[in-house]
């Protein structure tokens, strides 16, 4: 079911990717021109497919996982789906990409506490079926609100 979005909707999208642990509803009634009552009731009606949950975003070296690891890999059509879904169980894996299009049609990320720990993960994708094409480790990851949702709604 495609959800028709209106300038409220889109607007709450944007604000809760930008703090959707700090966002109240009364905040993002101010800032959208609504209610706060209006504010729950959308975004009842949005977690019902258009939001599919709530991640905290983790500062995994922090977290003590010092590497964060971009594997793309090539997986035969008739089984990439298989095989991504398998390489979600592998240690440190933490997102795993199916591409329609292209022979690099498997992209993984990854992290780990040490080099160690890294290739068990490249040793358990191998082992798994997948041809690792390369592997990179990522410095930095950059994440912003995708800016259709209701950006252009607010004033800075």
């Amino acid at each position: 079911m495609v959800h028709n979005l209106d300038d409220v909707d889109r607007g709450i999208l944007h604000l809760l990717q930008k703090n959707a642990r700090g966002a109240t509803a009364a905040e993002m009634a101010d800032m959208v021109g609504t209610s706060a009552s209006t504010v729950r009731n959308r975004i009842e009606y949005l977690e019902e497919g258009v939001i599919r949950g709530y991640l905290p975003e983790i500062d995994y070296e922090e977290a003590g996982f010092e590497l964060h690891l971009f594997i793309v890999c090539r997986a035969p059509v008739a089984k990439r789906a298989e095989l991504a879904q398998k390489a979600l169980d592998l240690p440190g894996v933490i997102n795993v990409r199916e591409m329609t299009t292209g022979t690099h049609n498997v992209h993984i990320e990854s992290v780990a506490v040490d080099s160690e720990m890294a290739d068990e993960t490249l040793t358990g994708i191998e082992d798994l079926g997948l041809e690792i094409v390369s592997s990179q480790i990522i410095n930095e990851y950059h994440v912003q609100p995708f800016n259709h949702f209701g950006e252009d709604l607010f004033e800075d």
